[in-house]
């Protein structure tokens, strides 16, 4: 996956934790993931997936209770660090439908594998899907979750709520996010 979903998460531990909790970050994941935050995350360059999962657990383990909400948080901050810079034009012309439906043509920008969907639902409601992703996680779900519940705000949406109506781990065929706005 890009870069820039891991660098974000590596910068909200220093905006709220400082160097030290990038450091005490470091030790706590595995040494090749260590080495990559200590050399610096290239927001362009592709990484394994499974650096973004353990670097998500790992930050909500040390800096959260450890129950995913955290990494729903990140996944709002990864959509406000990234989406207000290259995609501000996005947001100041689109509506909520409109932005949600370009994102997900964009998953494979950020993605080499799956793909993201979309399904409009009755008023103002959104259905995400998450498509032929080999290794599904539940903190992927969650970092979408806040990503859309974010992207959703930005747009335009207030009141926002998302839920995830499906998941992969509990027997569904893809893992679905609902979004919901006044």
């Amino acid at each position: 996956m890009k870069g820039s979903a891991l660098a974000t998460r590596v910068n909200w531990v220093r905006l709220n934790h400082g160097p030290d909790g990038v450091d005490r970050l470091c030790e706590a994941v595995s040494p090749g993931l260590g080495k990559v935050v200590r050399d610096g995350i290239k927001v362009a360059g592709w990484y394994e997936f499974e650096d973004f999962i353990e670097l998500n657990t790992e930050i909500d383990r040390l800096f959260g209770a450890g129950d995913g909400a955290l990494i729903r948080e990140l996944g709002r901050w990864g959509a406000e660090a990234n989406l207000t810079t290259i995609y501000r034009l996005f947001y100041k012309v689109g509506t909520v439908r409109w932005v949600m439906a370009r994102a997900a043509r964009l998953w494979h920008l950020h993605y080499d594998d799956g793909r993201l969907t979309l399904r409009e639902l009755a008023g103002n409601e959104i259905e995400l899907a998450i498509e032929d992703f080999p290794t599904p996680h539940c903190a992927h779900c969650q970092s979408v979750m806040g990503w859309a519940e974010k992207s959703i705000e930005l747009s335009g949406g207030e009141d926002v709520r998302t839920s995830i109506a499906a998941c992969r781990h509990q027997g569904a065929t893809v893992c679905r996010i609902r979004g919901r706005w006044t």
